[in-house]
């Protein structure tokens, strides 16, 4: 059988997960396909590995009503927040976009306020706007006026960070009951994304099929690593961390993704990029002690 989670610290295991889906960005730039077909391939090729794991460890068994109802959600909160966010790096780019998307550090954290009684630390008020400042400093943003392609890209980004906060809040839910497993949450969320944004593509009249090898290793890459082995990771700790702790540590997600930008595709860079990349990793651990439940 394959072996389960390991055994580490649950922040351990969020960061891990972090660190490999930061990977997500050079496996769909080494695509080279569309940005819908990229996000369909990510979780088709996840859900087979998932379901491979998931009959191995014969973990498959029928879910409650509850359960189904937050898998459901889970399914449709992720199929949405990948459909907005590839349509978002359309109209203003992989930079700002990913700035935008990560505002479900905000949602996460009122919701640990307002759902789960967690009582927030000034040192985490400073982290999040530090956090944030590193991000724009990373991709160097400018707010000039926008034009309407711009603005659609805004709109899209924010649809991205309210979905991705509802999907990460309905996993972290989803794994509180502690009956279904990782392996077959995570199986059933893919399955259900891939049918949605596979019905995407046919309403689009986009191609399934994949211009050449490379393209088909780089996505099958981004379903093992991104889908998979860093959601099980994620998936396996959300429910034991705060939620707005949660949040802040996925900010570690668009700075990794500049720097494999910079190592693997020669970005160009100054100083005030790396001073973001130190600043978001600063306010990551600030965070990290930023908030508690109330008792």
């Amino acid at each position: 059988m394959l072996p389960g989670p390991l055994p580490l610290p649950p922040i351990v295991l969020v960061l891990a997960g972090a660190v490999m889906i930061s990977f997500s960005a050079v496996f769909v730039k080494l695509a080279e396909v569309p940005p819908t077909v990229s996000a369909f391939y990510r979780v088709f090729f996840g859900f087979f590995f998932l379901l491979l794991a998931t009959l191995q460890r014969r973990e498959l068994h029928r879910l409650t009503r509850r359960q189904t109802m937050l898998v459901l959600f889970c399914i449709v909160t992720f199929a949405l927040d990948l459909f907005f966010w590839h349509r978002s790096i359309l109209f203003i780019g992989p930079g700002l976009a990913t700035i935008i998307s990560n505002f479900q550090v905000f949602i996460l954290a009122a919701s640990g306020v307002l759902i789960f009684g967690e009582k927030i630390r000034p040192r985490f008020l400073v982290a999040v706007p530090l956090a944030f400042a590193g991000l724009f400093l990373i991709v160097g943003a400018g707010w000039g006026a926008m034009a309407a392609d711009d603005r659609a890209g805004v709109v899209y980004g924010l649809l991205t960070a309210l979905c991705y906060g509802a999907f990460l809040l309905g996993l972290r839910q989803a794994r509180s009951d502690g009956q279904q497993t990782i392996f077959a949450t995570l199986m059933l969320v893919s399955l259900g994304s891939a049918i949605l944004l596979g019905g995407t593509l046919v309403a689009d009249g986009e191609s399934f099929l994949l211009p050449d090898l490379r393209a088909f290793f780089a996505l099958l890459a981004l379903g093992l690593f991104s889908q998979c082995i860093g959601w099980v990771s994620i998936a396996g700790a959300i429910h034991r961390i705060r939620a707005s702790l949660v949040g802040l540590i996925l900010l570690l997600q668009p700075a990794l993704s500049f720097l494999w930008d910079v190592l693997f595709f020669d970005r160009p860079t100054d100083l005030s990029n790396w001073a973001g990349v130190c600043l978001t990793l600063v306010a990551i651990y600030l965070g990290t002690t930023g908030n508690r439940p109330r008792r």
